[in-house]
């Protein structure tokens, strides 16, 4: 049987297992039901840190926002297991989805605390152990984008790094909020957090939640050593990006009933060099006895810098394949060939 480590969550007495069940497609891809049967067969194996956000379901959308919280909460009242899980929620970063709270959501405090309230709300929660920034309030290039002559970084166009912090540290002390954590953020952005925390007394980020897998390793040029030395883990997502590392899209296949087929939204996946360095890894997963989506898995959690590894599945046989990746051994040899396939093919989906 697979066995579970538990690893501590920043600077934390909080103890989370090695994976980290990710709820983003419950509400649409994955109905009331299913979810119920996936929360329990994780929660049996060990899994007690469940992920989750306001803009959930995904992809968002009017009718769905909200979804997944609402189910997870459903379950927790249900299973009256409240207290035996960890729960991280997210506010929606400056985006355009006027129907979730303005027009071109921020990260003020105003909307911290009506996005926190409406968390605990669908949640049927009284705490958040753990409350993500979405994505940076401030103008950065992210989720793939590749830059362009139009673009400029600009921090000042962002509400001020301790403000955000002080209307975190506010909700801490009403005991709404736990801990506070980051998600798609750059090395600046942490360590502009870590600063302004020192300096005004105010909390102080445990986690950082952002894309890592073997097709973008990028957090390992400069984010990585801010994690290890800050203690700021990183909770990767999109460990076997979005499915295709599992090799089901190679030469343009759509399976039935798979992401991509259904929803699309696989351009990040689908750069010039992806297809290559997928065929790579799926070979070497054949080689040493294992399936690509274990071997991806398995990556991601073993990496000294993660502090829990975030899964989704559809289905029993994703969830198995799943818990199945512990066993896989990341021996020398192993490691040395994924580094040839990455030194070839390097960072093909940033």
């Amino acid at each position: 049987m697979p066995q579970l480590d538990r690893r501590p969550l920043g600077r934390t007495d909080i103890m989370v297992p090695s994976l980290c069940l990710g709820t983003m497609m419950y509400g649409d891809q994955i109905g009331e039901a299913d979810a119920f049967r996936q929360m329990d067969r994780s929660f049996e194996f060990g899994i007690d840190f469940f992920d989750t956000a306001e803009l959930y379901t995904i992809p968002p959308k009017k009718e769905t926002w909200g979804d997944s919280e609402r189910i997870v909460g459903q379950w927790m009242k249900a299973r009256g297991c409240r207290d035996k899980i960890t729960l991280a929620t997210k506010v929606v970063g400056r985006s355009g989805f006027g129907w979730i709270r303005r027009d071109q959501n921020r990260v003020t405090p105003e909307e911290i605390r009506e996005a926190v309230q409406g968390s605990l709300e669908r949640l049927q929660t009284d705490y958040i152990d753990l409350y993500q920034i979405h994505w940076p309030d401030r103008p950065v290039q992210m989720f793939g984008a590749t830059n362009n002559s139009g673009f400029q970084y600009d921090s000042a166009q962002g509400t001020p790094v301790a403000d955000q912090l002080g209307a975190l540290a506010e909700l801490v002390k009403e005991g709404k909020i736990r801990h506070v954590g980051l998600s798609n953020e750059t090395a600046w952005g942490v360590m502009a957090f870590l600063r302004a925390a020192e300096g005004e007394e105010l909390p102080r980020v445990v986690s950082i939640q952002n894309a890592y897998n073997l097709l973008n390793r990028t957090f390992e040029e400069g984010l990585s050593e801010v994690a290890m030395e800050e203690n700021v883990g990183l909770l990767p997502y999109s460990p076997i990006a979005q499915g295709a590392l599992s090799g089901k899209y190679l030469d343009g296949a759509r399976p039935e009933g798979a992401r991509g087929t259904l929803f699309g939204r696989m351009e990040r996946y689908e750069t010039p060099n992806a297809q290559a360095a997928i065929r790579g890894y799926v070979e070497l997963a054949k080689e040493i006895g294992t399936t690509p989506s274990a071997l991806a898995m398995q990556f991601a959690t073993t990496r000294p810098f993660v502090t829990s590894n975030i899964f989704g599945a559809r289905g029993d046989n994703q969830l198995d394949e799943i818990f199945a990746s512990l066993e896989v051994e990341m021996t020398p040899d192993v490691l040395n060939r994924i580094n040839k396939i990455h030194q070839q093919y390097t960072n093909p989906c940033p």
